[in-house]
């Protein structure tokens, strides 16, 4: 079914690069203004840039507004990954089904960037969660990852972004205190997120918060009526003061949610992508300090 399903893409892309392959490449994989990078998503496409600085560019994949796990590529996204010196992806199984199809059509290197990571599984089933970006200690080691791969493929630039990695990871270490400080306004009895997915399971870990979603993953989406009754039994039973919802799921399910039990949507949370320009998550720490805030506000009502 999966090869079916993209089997025309491929070939229509494999035919643009045999159309392009007669440029003027000359080979080098480094220009003068650094590498040329493709992500799979805009989240990751915001913490790499905060590495190279204006030394290269960073393109991704998954538009903002759509959520990664199920997102069906186009040619133009394939000549983007087959035109970088690099491709890189969470891991964790997030981008599986983009990573089989780039191997068949480019050459261009997939580089995980969730390396050392310690997983958290989903709940009944084998795999593991792929959101580990949310939690701020973890995107100190993707970071940690990220630099030492551009060095080595850019030793010339290893300055820049030696430096811009060190100053990006004061900032994240500087995040994590200040959402530290901020859910302690919390009564710890009411730290229960619910959400459609259940995305914040290593932010919960790192924070002390039970997270809970009507699904584990979004490419498990199904919204039964199993799934709704066990959420809308768990936010009677905590008596919790507000349920959320995502900015990249559609929103249908924890209105049902917030009808059957009478608790409101206290607002929307990033997981999945990062905030138009305009939206106040234009960044990943934009976003994170976005999320603590309506947790805060409406869990501590």
């Amino acid at each position: 079914m999966f090869k079916k399903k993209f089997l025309s893409v491929i070939l229509l892309f494999s035919l643009l690069l045999a159309a392009c392959s007669t440029g003027d490449n000359d080979g080098e994989s480094v220009s003068e203004d650094g590498l040329t990078i493709t992500t799979s998503f805009s989240v990751l496409g915001d913490i790499i840039s905060q590495i190279i600085g204006d030394y290269g560019s960073v393109e991704y994949i998954v538009p903002i507004g759509e959520e990664p796990h199920e997102y069906e590529p186009v040619p133009s996204d394939f000549q983007k990954v087959s035109d970088a010196d690099v491709f890189y992806i969470n891991g964790l199984d997030l981008e599986e089904w983009l990573e089989k199809i780039v191997s068949n059509v480019t050459e261009t290197e997939i580089v995980e960037v969730s390396s050392g990571v310690t997983p958290i599984p989903l709940v009944g089933d084998d795999e593991d969660d792929p959101h580990a970006w949310l939690s701020p200690k973890n995107v100190i080691q993707y970071v940690e990852n990220i630099v030492e791969d551009l060095v080595a493929r850019d030793p010339d630039g290893e300055s820049i972004y030696r430096e811009n990695a060190e100053a990006y990871i004061e900032e994240l270490m500087e995040l994590d205190e200040w959402i530290e400080e901020q859910v302690q306004q919390i009564q710890e009895e009411h730290r229960v997120i619910v959400v459609s997915e259940n995305a914040f399971k290593y932010f919960g870990e790192d924070y002390g918060f039970q997270t809970e979603g009507v699904w584990e993953i979004n490419s498990h989406e199904e919204g039964t009526p199993q799934q709704m009754n066990r959420v809308i039994d768990i936010v009677g039973e905590k008596n919790l003061p507000a349920v959320f919802v995502e900015t990249t799921v559609d929103k249908r399910y924890m209105e049902t949610i917030s009808e059957n039990t009478g608790v409101p949507i206290a607002g929307e949370v990033y997981t999945d992508a990062i905030g138009p320009e305009g939206s106040g998550a234009e960044t990943y720490i934009k976003m994170m300090r976005e999320n603590v805030n309506v947790f805060v506000s409406g869990l501590s009502e």
